[in-house]
């Protein structure tokens, strides 16, 4: 279940197009379901909200920068890995026009535990319940 948040320069459907590469990507390169789809998405103008980049080790980039962020459990091999970056990288250019050059991917891992997908819950990782969730709006009640 990874979560990915992607900041990018240019409007909704640039955002919109990014969304549907990585997406696309993760489902082709590490075997996520097409229903497993939890993405923030940020677009920025430059001047109120601006992004920065550097040419680090060579590699070129411009105002096309896009920054794409995916909090995944561990356990994937670096081969799959590496296949995500590449296509995401291909699907940003064919979606969005973004050059591969461009894309900038950073992966995050966690254990299976810092997961919690709803109802106060570590469904990955279930442990002794203590009863239903608590929910602040009612007084410290559990939730119907």
């Amino acid at each position: 279940m990874p979560f990915v948040r992607i900041d990018a320069l240019g409007g909704p459907e640039r955002l919109d197009a990014l969304g549907r590469a990585v997406h696309q990507a993760l489902q082709e390169t590490i075997g996520i379901p097409p229903d497993d789809h939890f993405q923030v998405l940020t677009g920025h103008d430059g001047a109120t909200r601006a992004l920065r980049h550097g040419d680090y080790l060579g590699v070129h980039r411009d105002e096309g920068v896009v920054y794409v962020s995916v909090t995944l459990r561990a356990g994937r091999p670096a081969e799959r890995k590496r296949a995500l970056y590449r296509r995401i990288a291909e699907l940003a250019h064919a979606y969005a026009g973004t050059e591969p050059r461009n894309v900038f991917v950073v992966l995050t891992e966690n254990a299976p535990v810092d997961w919690s997908l709803g109802h106060g819950l570590a469904q990955y990782d279930p442990g002794p319940q203590d009863g239903p969730a608590q929910s602040p709006g009612n007084g410290g009640a559990p939730d119907p």
